[in-house]
């Protein structure tokens, strides 16, 4: 999967899979006219669980790919694609949705934009808000924002966002162990590091930096 970048078009934060499940939809629509059934999508995509079409569906709902009125049966509009603000503040940042510092969560694409350029020192960088406990001691608290610099390659030690099956984005601090094996070290001593075999995480950027409220 290609590393996280600010948005220019909403395909570029969905995984394969979301992709593939939105395609089906807009394919279905061209031919038939009317959207497709929960059944039809997991038959189309060959799906065995409903509830893994329902997942999917929700995910495309929440990153603004569809809407879906509450109890009617084929009741689903394709929503257009949002694009960034024309035009934003000289020196700032997309802000490119949330990422966990807990239990892996997929990353909800935002519209807003902060200021940040004495912190990127002219690299392409982009924002995400974090949700979760998990990097306390990393001075890194639920609802700070940290500056992401978007590369796939990092050292042992650098915080970075970790992409978890092509599914999961999440923050923790990047290992290689020994035995070839990937860790993802939480920053707090009640939550148990992640260990996963190199072709199930992916690097998508690096920490530069955190930014807090004031107030909070």
């Amino acid at each position: 999967m290609a590393r996280a970048l600010p948005p220019r078009s909403m395909n570029s934060m969905l995984t394969p899979r979301q992709k593939r499940v939105l395609d089906f939809i807009r394919q279905f629509i061209r031919q038939r006219g009317m959207v497709p059934s929960l059944a039809e999508i997991g038959a189309g995509l060959k799906l065995n669980s409903m509830a893994t079409v329902h997942k999917h569906l929700r995910t495309l709902e929440i990153k603004g790919y569809i809407r879906r009125p509450p109890g009617q049966y084929r009741a689903m509009e394709l929503l257009p694609l949002r694009r960034p603000p024309a035009e934003a503040e000289p020196g700032s940042l997309p802000l490119a949705g949330r990422i966990a510092a807990g239990q892996p969560l997929e990353a909800i694409p935002r519209q807003d934009a902060i200021s940040l350029a004495a912190i990127t020192r002219g690299r392409e960088c982009y924002v995400l808000e974090v949700r979760g406990d998990s990097m306390v001691d990393a001075h890194i608290l639920d609802g700070d924002f940290v500056v992401i610099e978007p590369v796939t390659r990092v050292r042992d030690g650098d915080m970075v966002v970790a992409l978890i099956d092509t599914e999961e984005a999440t923050l923790k601090t990047w290992y290689r162990e020994p035995d070839g094996m990937i860790r993802l070290q939480p920053a707090n001593p009640r939550l148990q590091p992640i260990r996963l075999e190199p072709g199930r995480v992916q690097v998508q950027g690096r920490v530069l930096g955190v930014l807090r409220r004031c107030g909070r």
